[in-house]
């Protein structure tokens, strides 16, 4: 195999795993509460915008940034339900895509306001790796690792806890669970933390990768949302398999032609995967 070739589909799968966390925060919110946060790359970015702040303008450690990310957008998150989400519930789906879509704007106007419309570059690098004739970017690599081990600690809180268990239960039947002594709200709003933390998350590993302006969720917010209707919104494990896939298309596209022909290639490939299976390709 063309060793470039094999550059791009391992480069591909680094991909796949960073947008695994978006993915799996945003089908999480969505299977529990039933509400598609149109707004989710907005958290992402401020979580990003948080962690530059603390690292380049208050000169704390970078882990001490990533840290305090976390528990930021995690709030934010519960604010979001709480002052948006939570009033809408027996509303249209129409209309709650409507107002966090109006957060969505409300979100990118105060970064511009704040910060203004300058890129903003963490300046963290990590040399490359070269395994036999390919190089594996180190910075890619390590945020491919530590998305895998957070996708595994998900799956853990989800499997083995009483919380991850009624979380997956009231995702399964909503109506039923009152009765079995869940309480819906209180699950709602973990479900919102926990899918705002994964947005911190996926902000720490984008943000040593990506330079942050106000409208860096326009680069990533909608092949996210494209992902997760591939893999069947709602459904972890088939968002989770269809980052991956849709990271390999994006990079293998790049190396047959350019980087933006290769996302027109991944969206008439979403276009055809929802021709022949509507519900996404691991819908169940």
């Amino acid at each position: 195999m063309d060793p470039f070739l094999l550059e791009a589909i391992v480069n591909g799968i680094l991909l796949g795993g960073v947008f695994a966390l978006p993915v799996l925060g945003l089908n999480l919110v969505f299977g529990v509460v039933d509400v598609v946060w149109l707004c989710y790359a907005e958290l992402v970015m401020v979580g990003m915008y948080c962690v530059w702040f603390l690292h380049t303008q208050a000169g704390w450690p970078l882990s001490l940034a990533f840290a305090a990310c976390l528990p930021v957008v995690a709030m934010l998150g519960l604010l979001l339900h709480l002052l948006v989400v939570k009033p809408l519930l027996g509303s249209p789906p129409i209309t709650q895509v409507l107002a966090t879509g109006g957060v969505l704007f409300i979100l990118q106007g105060g970064a511009m306001l704040t910060f203004g419309t300058d890129f903003r570059s963490l300046g963290v690098e990590m040399p490359p790796m070269e395994v036999g004739e390919i190089f594996v970017s180190g910075t890619k690599l390590v945020a491919f690792v530590a998305a895998l081990v957070s996708a595994a600690g998900l799956w853990a809180f989800l499997k083995f806890t009483y919380v991850g268990t009624a979380i997956r239960a009231i995702a399964r039947d909503r109506e039923v669970m009152p009765l079995m002594g869940v309480d819906p709200q209180r699950i709602y709003l973990v479900a919102s933390a926990v899918g705002g933390g994964l947005a911190g998350l996926a902000a720490c590993l984008l943000v040593v990768q990506l330079d942050v302006h106000p409208f860096i969720g326009l680069s990533f917010g909608p092949i996210t949302f494209m992902i997760c209707v591939m893999g069947g919104l709602g459904n972890m494990l088939g968002g989770f398999l269809a980052a991956f896939l849709m990271g390999v298309i994006i990079s293998t596209g790049g190396f047959w032609w350019n980087t933006e022909m290769s996302y027109v290639v991944a969206f008439v490939f979403f276009i055809v995967v929802m021709f022949a299976r509507p519900r996404g390709l691991f819908a169940r």
